[in-house]
């Protein structure tokens, strides 16, 4: 599997149903039908895709959205920027301002986050884990992809490692420089 393969097979998981659960059984689904060693460049592919979004501006970005956004919760939050697929991602992984563009925020943006959809909320833990699910199937080993990946000269990161400069998450003024557009959409009340 290569890049264009990867973006290809998470591309034709969202034409099949937006809705995250329906994806990932999918694609578990669909990923099982490959050769073990495709399951093990999936989850390559998808530690090298989420590391370029993984930035101190992206995860102000994420924080500004979600209202707070933990260590764990940027790490989904890496997940659902990668399941909006290829343009989306790579748009927004350029500059995290562009989130603002993205539909999927917009429509976030409308409404308090109280009356968020389960489906519909910025973070996609489990796409962490449908390769270790497709590959169990395939070979009845247990998170065994990881000691394959190992194999393969690769470790599987399971922590964001953010990159760029560290800067005040809760500093209002450098947020709004940063992120002009997003700091309008989810303005924070400060009192």
């Amino acid at each position: 599997m290569d890049i264009d393969e990867f973006w290809l097979f998470l591309q034709r998981s969202r034409q099949v149903t937006s809705n995250p659960d329906e994806r990932l059984r999918w694609l578990s689904l669909h990923l099982a039908q490959r050769p073990s060693a495709r399951i093990i460049d999936f989850q390559i592919l998808l530690n090298q895709v989420r590391r370029r979004s993984d930035t101190y501006d992206m995860w102000e970005a994420a924080d500004l959205i979600c209202g707070g956004c933990s260590t764990d919760g940027f790490w989904y939050f890496q997940a659902w920027l990668i399941g909006l697929g290829r343009d989306t991602f790579e748009r927004v992984v350029t500059d995290p301002d562009n989130l603002a563009e993205v539909p999927e925020v917009q429509r976030l943006a409308e409404r308090p986050m109280g009356e968020w959809a389960d489906d519909e909320w910025p973070g996609w833990e489990a796409l962490s884990y449908v390769a270790v699910c497709a590959y169990a199937k395939v070979t009845g080993e247990e998170e065994g992809v990881y000691d394959a990946m190992e194999e393969r000269g690769h470790t599987n990161q399971s922590d964001p490692e953010p990159s760029g400069l560290s800067w005040g998450l809760r500093d209002p003024e450098a947020v709004a420089q940063r992120l002009p557009r997003l700091s309008r959409m989810f303005q924070r009340d400060e009192s």
